[in-house]
């Protein structure tokens, strides 16, 4: 049996996020259904009705980051557990009858999860009135990355499968270009490199990440110094891998956290509003038409304001930088 096979009624198309790194297939099947059992998720796993960037796979395969899957369940209560359509206003940056890029605002989770039923850029996109991605007993229909609920920004949202499974594998082949902007404690010497960490979870901490030389996966951030304020500065960062809270923990690694950051930061005055996290810019070539796609969007007001601020109080401040 091949991917091309699947059941259209009852099949699901998802791509796994950095949050699903390590996690066994048939527990994420289980976890992505409302009915499936781990034992039910299994004996599909075994009848061939998985695949794994088109290749069946065992229950005991754990994914990686960027990993496909593709699954055909034959019972039809499986697709009960489904996203509710919700009007919320949604800020549509790019759109075509295959993908859509949205600026999530902060406060916002991506997709459904423990405790976030309601109120996700999934219900909100659906409550638009447009087909997205069909993707059956999942979550997150047409998501085809994320961002952390406090951060801002710019997402690729598929319309349909064959977006979504080719937009996963430029997640794979890294031919997507995300660039940030953050404002973070302190001045990084040099100016403008690179910070190359691997990246895990944090043994003590689980709902932490952590720099594990040992047992993380390779993560490359890319920065450049904009502007030096009184004991901060403006970056432009890009992401090279897309590890869970990549940025945030590699710039509190290097020992110049992202202010107002309370996770993996120290307090800063003055408060900031949230962490000072925004994906301004995306680059990447149309995966149906073959267009170069280029999608901006500016500081939302919260940061824009705090920003106005900080540089006011940085006039005529002259740091001893090199």
């Amino acid at each position: 049996m091949s991917p091309d096979s699947l059941e259209p009624n009852f099949t699901f198309t998802v791509i796994a996020d950095a949050e699903d790194a390590d996690t066994r297939i048939d527990v994420f099947l289980a976890q992505h259904s409302a009915v499936l059992s781990r034992a039910q998720a299994q004996r599909f796993i075994r009848e061939g009705a998985v695949f794994v960037n088109g290749k069946s796979v065992k229950p005991g395969y754990t994914l990686d980051e960027d990993d496909i899957i593709q699954a055909a369940l034959s019972a039809p209560d499986l697709s009960a557990k489904l996203p509710e359509p919700e009007h919320i206003p949604i800020d549509v940056v790019y759109e075509d009858e295959f993908l859509l890029i949205v600026n999530k605002p902060a406060g916002m989770v991506t997709h459904a999860g423990p405790g976030h039923e309601h109120g996700t850029l999934v219900n909100a996109l659906l409550g638009r009135g447009h087909a997205l991605a069909e993707t059956g007993v999942s979550f997150r229909p047409g998501i085809a990355h994320r961002l952390d609920k406090d951060t801002s920004g710019l997402l690729i949202v598929a319309k349909t499968d064959e977006t979504l499974l080719l937009l996963g594998q430029m997640m794979r082949d890294h031919t997507i270009v995300k660039e940030y902007i953050a404002l973070v404690a302190g001045y990084f010497t040099p100016a403008e490199g690179a910070i190359d960490a691997p990246i895990g979870r944090d043994p003590r901490f689980r709902q932490r990440m952590a720099i594990d030389s040992q047992h993380g996966r390779s993560a490359i951030t890319l920065y450049k110094t904009v502007q030096i304020l009184r004991g901060a500065s403006l970056l432009r960062l890009t992401l090279q891998t897309g590890r869970t809270h990549q940025i945030r923990v590699h710039c509190a690694a290097a020992g110049h956290p992202i202010i107002g950051d309370l996770v993996y930061g120290r307090p800063y005055k003055p408060e900031a509003p949230r962490q000072f996290l925004h994906a301004a810019h995306i680059t990447f070539r149309h995966p149906i038409t073959g267009a170069e796609i280029l999608a901006e969007c500016p500081l939302p007001d919260d940061l824009a304001n705090y920003l106005h601020n900080a540089k006011k109080s940085s006039m005529n401040y002259r740091p001893e930088y090199t």
